[in-house]
């Protein structure tokens, strides 16, 4: 009985909340880079379109279906993306998932939202869908930046 008392305390109202309000939840029309990531181990999936205005996001999209865990990190992440800097997503990622993964510290501000997700930690099996939106915006970041050079 314990394991599910964990796992309803791991979905509580705040993450329920988050996941049902994402920012940015459409696709671009027009994006400079698109990345989709998928989780192997429960299929979900994040798609994430940016443009950027020299090194920071001017326009962010994300498609996300994954669990209440991969939506509530959508939604932290949805909420601060415009106009954070490459380096910023990219401490985020290397932030939320040392907190995940090492018992590391909450991410920095503006990210520290992510402490929502900290419950999370000891579901190992849940880590893969919390990174996703997170790290298909870091790697379509770096490809659109690409572009901007080529």
């Amino acid at each position: 009985m314990s394991g599910e008392t964990d796992l309803i305390k791991l979905y509580s109202e705040r993450i329920l909340a988050l996941a049902s309000d994402i920012p940015h939840h459409a696709r671009l029309d027009a994006p400079m880079a698109t990345v989709k990531k998928r989780s192997p181990l429960c299929g979900s999936t994040v798609t994430v379109d940016v443009v950027m205005e020299g090194d920071r996001i001017a326009e962010f999209g994300q498609d996300v279906k994954a669990c209440a865990l991969g939506q509530a990190a959508a939604s932290v992440l949805g909420a601060q993306a415009v106009g954070a800097t490459q380096a910023q997503i990219e401490t985020a990622r290397d932030q939320l998932k040392a907190m995940l993964k090492q018992g590391g510290p909450v991410p920095d501000a503006p990210f520290d939202g992510f402490e929502v997700l900290d419950p999370a930690r000891d579901y190992k099996n849940r880590h893969a869908s919390i990174l996703l939106a997170v790290e298909a915006t870091a790697e379509a970041i770096a490809k659109a930046r690409q572009e901007q050079c080529a």
